[in-house]
């Protein structure tokens, strides 16, 4: 509850609607309805730009899994968090006076039609860690499902609200609330997307002594028969037309570019 309160003191801005509705490019890339920058930020932050808007995903505080990355603080219009918790919910104080979205529901904001679909954020029903958003939203002419950290597998409900999307952004390293590899792999399946991103995982930013995630190979290692690519740095440009009609295209960044020391 304080953290809700905080973020709503904060000045968050809630706009409903009546329905539910390779590669490198700059940081602040013109984006138009016909492409989309995905730039990782580290964990699960991303910032995706397109149709002249800018959506930050999970900011995070550099503690314990992300203690070794650079903090997302970024410009963005919208900011959509998958829960409260310090790697998924750091939305205060960030540049400008973006609209913080942070409850289940439908949003139109800027043009762009999200949907927040709640699921337990660990495997008891959410006792342990309460609740986790996944986020559905289209923008530069991609549907979007970022499933922040989600542990629970989707149900048919769900994948109805979620429909079929072109990119999925899917946590992989574990833990008590994330998928692990496994589940990570179960949950690809059962989306179907043309492109995959793997987040929350342990990397070389991680304290060691606080981190219960697994390192991506975990996952890798599951699915070597896909098309898996690794990308040179922290960003990718896509269009529709830049993916594949068939099969699921996996796209991993490069941690380095994100540390503190580099």
């Amino acid at each position: 509850m304080k953290r809700r309160q905080m973020l709503r003191h904060a000045g968050v801005g809630l706009l409903a609607s009546a329905a539910a509705q390779g590669l490198r490019s700059p940081v602040h890339a013109k984006a138009t309805g016909a492409g989309l920058s995905v730039e990782w930020l580290g964990h699960s932050a991303f910032l995706f730009t397109g149709n002249g808007a800018r959506v930050l995903a999970n900011p995070f505080r550099a503690i314990g899994c992300t203690a070794g990355y650079r903090l997302p603080k970024v410009q963005a219009d919208v900011v959509i968090i998958s829960s409260q918790l310090w790697d998924e919910g750091a939305a205060e104080n960030l540049p400008g006076n973006p609209k913080i979205l942070f409850e289940p529901g439908a949003y139109d904001i800027r043009g762009l039609n999200f949907q927040g679909v709640s699921g337990p954020h660990d495997r008891m029903g959410g006792r342990r860690f309460g609740q986790n958003l996944i986020w559905r939203w289209n923008q530069g002419g991609l549907r979007i499902v970022h499933l922040g950290g989600a542990a629970a597998p989707i149900t048919e409900e769900q994948k109805i609200l979620l429909g079929s999307p072109d990119l999925a952004l899917i946590p992989v390293g574990g833990g008590p609330k994330n998928y692990g590899p496994e589940e990570a792999k179960q949950a690809l399946t059962f989306l179907n997307p043309r492109m995959m991103i793997p987040t929350q995982y342990a990397t070389a930013a991680a304290d060691k002594s606080q981190c219960e995630l697994a390192p991506v190979k975990d996952f890798l290692n599951l699915v070597q028969g896909m098309n898996i690519g690794f990308i040179k740095g922290n960003q990718l440009s896509l269009t529709a037309a830049s993916l594949s009609p068939k099969g699921t295209l996996i796209r991993v960044f490069n941690e380095r570019s994100l540390l503190k020391s580099v």
